[in-house]
């Protein structure tokens, strides 16, 4: 069965029924020539022993939908891409919250990826198929959600931009939600004002509704082909009446007066941990005995709803937070840069309980990240990367490679600061910035953002502008809200919604809006993002105190980097016959150097007078030799025409460019054989006369000699020294 909509001026077309039959709901997605296959499955069972709703998103990229074969040693897919695993996390977060977090049978997604139209973006079919698929099958879901991208061309919206319009456009908004409500935002600008961004949210949600109808559609067609599944009641995990009662009857005042206390008394994150483990020992304690330890699970979970439920509603009805703070007030701010002494830039950015060291490394421009995937970027200029060891929140775990929250926090950061990095030809460096988490209660990835800031400025990196990040959250009971600003950790874990805003005084460079609840509206949207806004400029002036521009020179840890051009025909003469030309310049001055074809060289060397002493050596190489120019050669070989010679690079053991010296143009005098004049191995001196048709060198040695006398032997003249050995 097909259904088709038009989305973005292209055909939209899903298909069921054909493919991949035995999974509870499976949809083929074709968006131009962008095709995925996107399953959803759900165990039989429930899974034992866990007190959370298992869903896993899959995300995988197959390199022969872009026609490539796989650049690794075994020539297959190996674990996910960044990017494949930054597209399951867009799918992931629009549909978490909504299914019923009773649910313990395991659901998994998996969109794989057949075939890639550059201009119809993957991710977008991926997510629309995983909607589908969990609508038409027997898994409960209260979706279905739509998606889109949210492009902008001068003052107008674009609806999933092609390759090029995402090349003129100043925003990259991915918007996904229901019918009548926005569950997830993700987005990359070019300092976009607030209202404008605003704007782009709500022109995405009307796009969304257009797909939200669509896949409701679709689901009434299958269904009435036999095609689509009656959703099924499944088991939930329910908690004993009467347990719960008394546990409440306990909780309740003990919560109170703990959370009470903490605000007033504005207890550190450690100091409320330990309060409420004492306060849910001892409540444990007086139900063991009664009930087993079997319960304990499921009395911790009351617990924690009284304590998600007391804590709303002190500030829903009060305006106070746990912590004390007003619903905007920011917790206090340091900040610090060049605290290492090797390193090319770093910054410690603090605040609250969060702590943050990130660390700038330039490099060359060949040292980029080469990216092997399906998109169009090959390689990566500038890298962010962030890790969260577990002593940052105080516990003990396996180290192990970065997860996905730990990439997507990266990628966010990095997205926020892309916007105001120098172009290559500004800065012709390779950037790399990590962010270590020292410390963590609440947003660190916003801490990254504002300790990358500083470090890139430290740095000496000229960005166009410094950038600052803040978390928003919010408690919504029925009509009533209230937003918060700088949310700490367990007001994410019991509010409704991490809304994370990073950007200039100008307007927003990045966005991420995560939801728990079904979703918000327009009013609330708007009050978030002017309140995040003044608690950015807030914390942008803490950080411009300190440091409110980069600093005007680089490390001197850091390679300098010369930037020159010639013209591409030159490049043969820097490289020379096997490398061997580009090798000595390398061995004689130490420094490296890049050169790309459009003529473009980078030379980098620590060592500022390498780099300089390198950059004489290409000029030399690179200078046009003009006709009439008198200069130096070695004769290579002879053949019955003429003599072949090289003419000197000027540079002790590197070759210059070769020419030749016609045999009438070797003497006054008539020439029977060239070895009666030159042999292999003389050093004499040649007159440019021009270039011939192929553009190589014409040379006389009859010009050069002028009035001199050829009697005198002059191979016994002294050579010139880069042609001693």
């Amino acid at each position: 069965m097909l259904k088709k909509i038009n989305i973005g001026g292209r055909n939209m077309i899903l298909e069921t029924g054909r493919l991949a039959k035995q999974a509870n709901g499976s949809v083929l997605v074709q968006y131009g020539e962008t095709v995925v296959l996107t399953t959803a499955t759900m165990s039989k069972t429930p899974r034992e022993g866990i007190d959370f709703f298992p869903l896993t998103v899959d995300y995988e990229e197959r390199l022969y939908a872009a026609g490539k074969i796989p650049g690794s040693f075994i020539k297959r897919e190996g674990r996910p891409s960044e990017q494949a695993i930054l597209s399951a996390r867009l799918i992931d977060r629009p549909i978490r919250p909504l299914f019923d977090k009773r649910m313990r049978n395991e659901v998994q997604i998996i969109a794989t990826i057949l075939s890639v139209d550059l201009d119809n973006s993957p991710e977008i079919a991926a997510m629309v198929g995983a909607s589908a698929a969990l609508h038409i099958s027997d898994i409960p879901f209260n979706g279905p959600i739509g998606g889109v991208i949210v492009g902008r061309i001068g003052e107008k919206f674009i609806t999933n931009p092609t390759v090029e319009q995402q090349q003129q456009s100043s925003m990259h908004l991915v918007v996904a939600g229901t019918d009548n409500a926005i569950m997830m935002v993700e987005a990359g600008m070019n300092e976009i004002p607030e209202n404008i961004v605003l704007e782009g949210i709500m022109y995405g949600h009307e796009i969304v509704k257009e797909i939200v109808e669509f896949i409701k559609e679709f689901r009434e067609e299958a269904l009435q082909k036999g095609l689509a599944k009656e959703k099924i009641e499944i088991e939930k995990h329910e908690i004993d009446s009467e347990l719960e009662q008394k546990v409440i009857s306990l909780a309740d005042k003990r919560f109170s007066e703990a959370i009470e206390k903490c605000a007033r008394e504005r207890l550190s994150k450690k100091e409320r941990e330990d309060l409420f483990s004492e306060i849910e020992e001892s409540i444990a304690l007086e139900f063991l005995e009664e009930y087993g330890e079997e319960v304990l699970p499921d009395i911790k979970e009351i617990m924690h709803e009284r304590q998600k439920k007391i804590m709303r509603k002190m500030i829903i009805k009060d305006r106070i937070r746990i912590d004390g703070r007003a619903v905007d007030e920011i917790r206090p701010i340091s900040v610090e840069v060049g605290i290492l002494p090797r390193p090319h830039g770093s910054g410690l950015f603090t605040r609250g309980q969060t702590q943050i060291l990130s660390v700038a490394t330039l490099g060359r421009i060949s040292e980029e990240q080469i990216l092997d995937g399906l998109m169009i970027e090959e390689t990566k200029r500038y890298m962010h990367h962030y890790n969260f060891p577990p002593y940052s929140t105080g516990e003990t775990r396996a180290m192990r490679s970065p997860g996905r929250r730990e990439i997507g926090h990266g990628a966010l950061a990095e997205r926020a600061l892309l916007p105001v990095l120098p172009s290559e030809d500004e800065f012709p460096y390779t950037i790399r910035v990590v962010s270590e988490v020292l410390e963590s209660n609440g947003s660190s990835s916003m801490g990254s953002v504002c300790g990358s800031c500083l470090a890139l400025m430290d740095a000496g990196v000229k960005i166009k502008a410094p950038v600052s990040g803040i978390a928003m959250g919010l408690i919504k009971e029925e009509d009533e809200f209230v937003i918060l600003s700088d949310i700490q950790g367990i007001e994410d874990a019991l509010g409704d919604m991490d809304f994370k805003v990073a950007g200039t005084a100008k307007g927003i460079t990045a966005l991420q809006m995560d939801i728990k609840i079904a979703g918000i509206n327009k009013e609330i949207f708007e009050k978030a993002l002017l309140q995040a806004k003044k608690g950015r400029l807030y914390i942008l002036d803490k950080m411009t105190a300190v440091i409110s521009k980069p600093h005007p020179e680089i490390s001197q840890y850091a390679p300098a980097i010369i930037s020159m051009q010639v013209h591409p025909d030159k490049i043969r003469d820097i490289i020379g016959p096997g490398g061997k030309t580009i090798k000595r310049i390398i061995e004689e001055t130490g420094a490296e150097i890049d050169i790309e074809d459009d003529g473009r060289i980078f030379i980098s060397a620590v060592n500022r007078e390498a780099g300089k002493k390198a950059s004489k050596y290409i000029e030399a190489l690179t200078k046009d030799i003009e006709p009439g120019q008198m200069c130096t050669a070695r004769v290579i070989r002879t053949t019955d025409f003429g003599a072949i010679v090289e003419i000197s690079s000027g540079i002790a053991g590197i070759p210059g460019k070769e020419g030749l010296v016609h045999i009438s143009q070797l003497s006054h005098r008539r020439v029977d054989r060239v070895e009666n004049v030159v042999k292999e191995g003389d050093i004499i001196i040649v007159k440019v006369l021009g270039y011939d048709n192929l553009g190589r060198l014409r040379l006389s040695r009859k010009d050069a000699l002028g009035d001199i006398d050829e009697n005198a032997n002059a191979n016994n003249r002294k050579p010139k020294k880069y042609f001693q050995k």
